[in-house]
């Protein structure tokens, strides 16, 4: 069995930023934001297929376990609702598999990326919350108005922090994969 150890380093690195971070969603001293979200479309963006897909689903679905069951980290979130976080992430996948098209860093391409992560983002902020307010049965007495006031709240850090890590992970990507190019030429004939 051959393994191209540098077709690997992007996917672990993927399952690494996970592993790091998934423990609390917003972060706090000590820790830092869930980047879940930006992985999944990293993962789409760079060409993981659907095999990859699911072991990311089968990573955060662990991740969650062991924080539970192990670290006393809260089960509220944890309800039938929970099973929609596959089409939460597989908003941002789909949505970093489409921006997969787009090869140059020409400033239209890249402004048609952001809108896509953000449009995904969105989408996938309304998916996870509304089946939660729809399935968790937390929120019998509140209206879907009343709920979504009080979600709101959270909609600008859950943005924000995906924004945030996928810009810097892309540009850090394309700088590193830049400078490597550049070194890595071959000489220039002398004959």
């Amino acid at each position: 069995m051959n393994i191209n150890i540098k077709k690997m380093r992007m996917p672990l690195a993927l399952v690494g930023l996970m592993l790091a971070t998934r423990f609390h969603h917003f972060g706090d001293s000590i820790s830092l934001p869930d980047a879940s979200l930006a992985v999944f479309f990293l993962a789409g963006l760079w060409g993981g297929g659907w095999k990859f897909f699911t072991i990311l689903l089968v990573e955060a679905g662990l991740i969650d376990y062991v924080a539970i069951s192990q670290f006393s980290v809260s089960d509220y979130c944890i309800s039938p609702a929970y099973l929609f976080l596959i089409p939460t992430y597989a908003t941002l996948w789909l949505a970093g598999r489409y921006c997969a098209r787009f090869k140059t860093l020409q400033l239209t391409e890249l402004m048609i990326q952001f809108g896509m992560l953000f449009a995904a983002t969105t989408i996938a902020f309304t998916i996870s919350n509304g089946s939660f307010y729809l399935l968790s049965g937390k929120f019998a007495d509140l209206s879907w108005v009343e709920y979504t006031s009080r979600v709101a709240q959270y909609y600008l850090p859950y943005v924000t922090s995906t924004l945030i890590y996928t810009v810097v992970i892309f540009a850090i990507v394309k700088i590193v994969s830049s400078l490597f190019t550049t070194w890595v030429k071959p000489p220039a004939s002398f004959g």
